[in-house]
C-alpha cells in the first residue's frame, strides 16, 4: 500500500500590510507533487478548509516553468477544496508524513495555528518525517517537542534568506524575517545556499526524538524537499 502523505496549504490570501494578495507558491506545490504523487497517497489541508489561495505573483514568474504550468492547468482540484486541517487532527496514524508548501502565506497563518503545531508535534513523537519549503519552516518556530522543548533545538535548518526577502523587497512588510528566527529557534544551526536562490535542502534530525526534519530554502529547493521525503520514507 502506498504511504500517505499530509501536504498542508496556506489559508492567508493577503498581506496585512498593504492588502496585496498572497498565498502559496505554485513551483513549491508543484515540484513536489511530480516527485511524489506516483509513490504517494497526497490529502490536501488548510487551515480553514476549501479553496487554498494561490499566490497569482508565482503564476507569473513561473510561467515558463513546465512543470508548473502543467500542474495549473491539470490539477487545480488539488487546492480548490482541501480538508479542513481540524477535521485531520485526530487521524496522525493514518498519514506516514507532513509537508508544508511555502509561499508567504504561512508566515502569517500556519505559523501561530494551534491546529497545526499540535499535528507537528504528534507527527515529530510518532518519527514521521516532518517537511517544509521556503517559507513552509515558519510553521517549525513555535513547534515543540511533547516536553516543551523547541522542535528545531539544535537541529540544522534552512528556509527563505534574509537576502532573498530584501531582493524579493517585501522584508518592511513580513511580521518577522524567517532566517532571523528559524537560526535563533535552532540555536544558530540555520544554513543557506551559497548564493541566493541557490538550491538548499537539509535533512536533519528532531532533537531527542529521531524523525527526519526536512527543510527546502527557496522555489528552487522544492523538488530536493520532495525527494528527500521519498527518502525518508524508504521509497
Amino acid at each position: 500500500m502506498a504511504p500517505k502523505v499530509l501536504v498542508v496549504l496556506t489559508s492567508q490570501d493577503h498581506f496585512p500590510a498593504n492588502n496585496h494578495p498572497t498565498g502559496w507558491y505554485l513551483p513549491e506545490f508543484a515540484h513536489p507533487w511530480e516527485v511524489l504523487h506516483e509513490k504517494a497517497e497526497l490529502v490536501i489541508a488548510s487551515p480553514k478548509g476549501g479553496k487554498a489561495p494561490l499566490d497569482p505573483s508565482s503564476v507569473k514568474m513561473f510561467e515558463s516553468d513546465p512543470s508548473s504550468t502543467k500542474f495549473l492547468k491539470e490539477q487545480e482540484a488539488l487546492w480548490t477544496n482541501t480538508v479542513k486541517l481540524s477535521d485531520v487532527a485526530s487521524k496522525v496514524s493514518e498519514f506516514d508524513a507532513i509537508f508544508y508548501v511555502g509561499g508567504h502565506g504561512p508566515m502569517y497563518d500556519l505559523h501561530s495555528d494551534k491546529t497545526s503545531l499540535a499535528l507537528i508535534q504528534e507527527f515529530a513523537a510518532a518519527k514521521k518525517p516532518v517537511a517544509a519549503v521556503c517559507h513552509g519552516p515558519a510553521v517549525l518556530i513555535n513547534a515543540t517537542t511533547p516536553s516543551g522543548e523547541p522542535l528545531l533545538a539544535g537541529a540544522e535548518v534552512t528556509g527563505f534568506s534574509n537576502t532573498e526577502e530584501d531582493q524579493v523587497g517585501l522584508s518592511p512588510i513580513m511580521p518577522f524575517m524567517l532566517e532571523t528566527e528559524l537560526n535563533r529557534v535552532s540555536g544558530g544551526k540555520y544554513v543557506k545556499a551559497d548564493e541566493p536562490w541557490g538550491e538548499k535542502v537539509v535533512v536533519s534530525q528532531v532533537a531527542g526524538l529521531g524523525g527526519a526534519l526536512i527543510t527546502g530554502q527557496n522555489p528552487a529547493s522544492a523538488t530536493g524537499v520532495g525527494k528527500a521525503i521519498i527518502n525518508a520514507l524508504g521509497l
